[in-house]
């Protein structure tokens, strides 16, 4: 009898599409499609609203009630209709509430959490050849056929650090054994995430000023250090505080291990010295911008960070790297962060080099000479 008098509701953090003759229905937030007929969306649109089995046993009376009860079933097994007394109900109902601005669009952010990703660093040649397209690359530059063409002056730079710094930006996959100085990661929390000052205005009062720009000036992004050998500091977890330039302790359990599984498995990333998490708080965007296209200066705003990353760790003699291969969940998880409010975006990572002492004596720099810090007397 019971289960009569449980209300059922659709999930909301759905969508439905044609796909090779078949109807599909994704749950962006469970990450599942399942495929149905038409039948399906009726029943699913009757259940628009807070009902029960019963209702819908009257309602779909040309059917059987073993057969709507059997169909009930099903749909609250494969996640398109959800019981009033369940976790995934929750959780359906904040991603619909809290992204209500950005949705459906934003469901794109949902849809490709968790990836599959394969380890590829063992396969031959010919066995990476076979998974490519048969069809040929694609041109590395496009030439507008036709269009009058003009020769610019010579590619003369000046010797300038800015530019050595510049063009010694690569992406690394080999670190030294060495530990990281803290007062490294000092200067790169800083540099990157820091709090240069502020500016007022009369509309939203106080705004940030950091190195890299963000849309509205809203400065999304937050940063979770990942330290796993750092000189002076207990490998763990820990969130960085730009307002006090503070390391706040999330876990001391970490290890090369999990930094492996937070990075797809991928191999390289157990020799790192540190890892920075970077995350987004979407409200602080959202507020202002309830356009969904501002989804993409949340993301904008990551790759910025990101390549202000790079190049302050190149200047501080470092070995940089960046993947966007990550399992979302077991990160969000373990930083203690909701995955809707606040969600894991980017990962980037340093070591010092297997030739550190050439490269820091070239691009090292005096911390409190560089360190940027908010204006006197702002928190």
């Amino acid at each position: 009898m019971r289960q009569r008098t449980i209300r059922l509701r659709r999930a909301r953090c759905l969508f439905a599409y044609w796909q090779n003759g078949q109807l599909c229905f994704h749950n962006f937030a469970t990450r599942r499609t399942v495929s149905g007929k038409p039948i399906t969306c009726e029943l699913l649109a009757f259940f628009d609203r807070w009902r029960t089995s019963r209702e819908a046993v009257k309602h779909f009376a040309e059917y059987t009630q073993r057969s709507v009860r059997s169909t009930l079933a099903q749909l609250v097994k494969l996640g398109l209709l959800l019981r009033n007394d369940s976790p995934e109900r929750k959780r359906d109902s904040r991603i619909a509430n809290e992204w209500s601005a950005w949705l459906p669009q934003g469901s794109f952010h949902f849809c490709t959490k968790d990836a599959i990703y394969v380890d590829r660093s063992n396969w031959s040649s010919d066995r990476l050849k076979a998974i490519l397209p048969k069809t040929p690359q694609p041109k590395l530059f496009k030439i507008v056929k036709g269009a009058a063409k003009t020769l610019l002056p010579s590619r003369v730079f000046p010797d300038s650090e800015f530019v050595r710094v510049l063009m010694s930006r690569k992406t690394h996959r080999q670190f030294s054994k060495q530990q990281l100085p803290l007062e490294t990661v000092s200067q790169l929390l800083s540099l990157v995430w820091g709090v240069n000052g502020y500016l007022y205005t009369r509309r939203f009062g106080r705004l940030l000023h950091k190195t890299s720009p963000s849309g509205g000036a809203r400065h999304p992004g937050e940063v979770y250090l990942m330290a796993l050998r750092v000189k002076g500091l207990k490998a763990g977890l820990y969130h960085y505080q730009p307002a006090t330039h503070q390391l706040e302790t999330i876990s001391t359990n970490t290890s090369p291990n999990k930094a492996w599984l937070y990075c797809a498995r991928q191999h390289f990333v157990k020799n790192a010295a540190a890892l920075f998490l970077m995350t987004a708080v979407f409200e602080r965007t959202m507020w202002k911008y309830q356009h969904v296209r501002a989804y993409r200066v949340v993301l904008l705003d990551a790759g910025h960070l990101c390549q202000t990353f790079c190049l302050a760790a190149t200047w501080l003699g470092l070995a940089p790297f960046c993947t966007a291969a990550l399992k979302d969940t077991l990160i969000e998880r373990e930083l203690g962060i909701d995955g809707i409010g606040e969600s894991v975006l980017y990962v980037a990572g340093v070591g010092l080099p297997t030739t550190s002492v050439r490269a820091r004596r070239q691009f090292s720099r005096n911390a409190g000479r560089h360190a940027a810090n908010p204006s006197k007397g702002e928190v």
